[in-house]
């Protein structure tokens, strides 16, 4: 079978910079973070004080009391960006349909809301946990439940890599498409890590920054944790065409690998192969791409072995090719990140404006590339790139096209 043109026709987003997709761009365009005090979990209980959470977020506005008592948080946003997604695209899903379609997530941590909850009953409180603790707890419950909502039954699966599992599921459902396995994929990911013990955890390995997240800047501190998820609806483009729905961009190409280096520290190496099997999987030369989105997370050792992975797959081209870390504004969803800068390169790519790195304010030796500081910049560009790389030294890189 001759290998299909995949366009995105649906996006929908749950994030810290707004509830749908619309807002969460309007905040990327005018390079508004929504990095601030938490308020998930007790003030001072940590040494960080900040966070990007998805605040104006109730989930009673979007499922019934008892309904939403059976989904964790980050299950939550995936149904709630799920449905956008499926009704900006303008998706009817009939029995024949579902069969042909399929569901590919991704989620790092799955249920901590619900884990957390559990543990501080069984240790502290009742002595034992709810018996919905699994159901809730489990990283594909919210691929689960949009199976269920929209009746799906073709392919339903999570993927779990760490901060690079919505790049891995986004690249799998892409290929499904592309490749004919399916006729449509609802694909994303989310992760709402906002949990006081698995807080904690991220404050024992110290890389949390105590004020905000500046990546690439020479003063950066760490990253910052968010939650949220992006969902998209892909088909074939002529397909698409032929419907005559709105397209938003093609996914062109796909690549991972990994570093088999060290479980936490990056490695140069690995991140650049997963950048040229994606752009040989596109078909695209280097030169071509106008725009990177970058992993980006504000750790010293992050931002700098990234740099010098672009500059090994770019080569001169990188010193003109504008790079930046949307995760600055709605923070490191972990398992969901990758989903929320694949919707920002979408926009990006089709309202010709670039996000930002916002809070940049000086710059690195280690990271001289063209970071879009502080300010949204116009620039038409037919091909961008987005990286994702996470802790176990696991690779997934996106490129897309105009």
């Amino acid at each position: 079978m001759i290998p299909r043109r995949v366009a995105v026709t649906g996006i929908g987003v749950v994030s810290a910079c707004g509830d749908t997709f619309g807002e969460f761009w309007t905040a990327m365009a005018a390079g508004r973070s929504a990095i601030r005090p938490m308020t998930l979990v007790p003030p001072g209980s940590l040494r960080f004080p900040n966070g990007a959470e998805a605040a104006q977020f109730d989930p009673l506005r979007h499922f019934e009391e008892k309904e939403a008592g059976f989904l964790d948080r980050f299950a939550q946003f995936t149904a709630v960006a799920a449905r956008e997604a499926i009704r900006a695209a303008g998706l009817q899903i009939d029995v024949a349909l579902g069969r042909r379609c399929a569901i590919v997530t991704g989620s790092c941590s799955g249920g901590q809301t619900t884990q957390d909850n559990n543990f501080l009953s069984l240790y502290a409180t009742k002595g034992r946990v709810s018996p919905l603790t699994i159901p809730l707890v489990m990283a594909n419950s919210g691929a689960s439940r949009v199976s269920l909502e929209f009746g799906i039954t073709g392919p339903v699966y999570t993927i779990s890599t760490a901060c690079s599992s919505s790049n891995h599921a986004i690249g799998q459902a892409f290929w499904m498409v592309r490749n004919g396995g399916v006729e449509v994929a609802i694909t994303g990911g989310s992760d709402a890590p906002f949990a006081l013990g698995f807080l904690k955890a991220w404050e024992a390995m110290r890389v949390i920054s105590p004020d905000t997240c500046r990546p690439f800047s020479r003063d950066r501190r760490g990253l910052i944790l968010g939650e949220g998820a992006a969902m998209f609806v892909l088909e074939p483009l002529d397909r698409a065409r032929a419907r005559g729905a709105a397209v938003w961009g093609e996914i062109a190409g796909f690549g991972m690998s990994s570093d088999a280096h060290h479980l936490t520290q990056p490695h140069a190496e690995g991140a650049a192969m997963a950048m040229r099997a994606a752009l040989a999987d596109a078909g695209a030369a280097p030169e071509a791409i106008g725009y990177i989105n970058a992993h980006g997370t504000g750790t010293q050792t992050n931002d700098a072995t990234e740099v010098e992975a672009i500059r090994a797959v770019f080569g001169a081209h990188a010193d003109k090719l504008p790079v930046s870390s949307t995760k600055s504004m709605h923070g490191h969803a972990l398992g969901g990140a990758g989903a929320l800068e694949a919707a920002a390169t979408l926009a990006a790519m089709r309202s010709g404006l670039i996000p930002p790195t916002a809070n940049f304010t000086e710059p690195d030796p280690a990271c001289d590339l063209d970071v879009v500081p502080n300010h949204v910049r116009e620039a038409e560009f037919e091909w961008a790139m987005s990286n994702a790389f996470a802790f176990g030294g696991l690779n997934a890189v996106l490129v897309f096209r105009r």
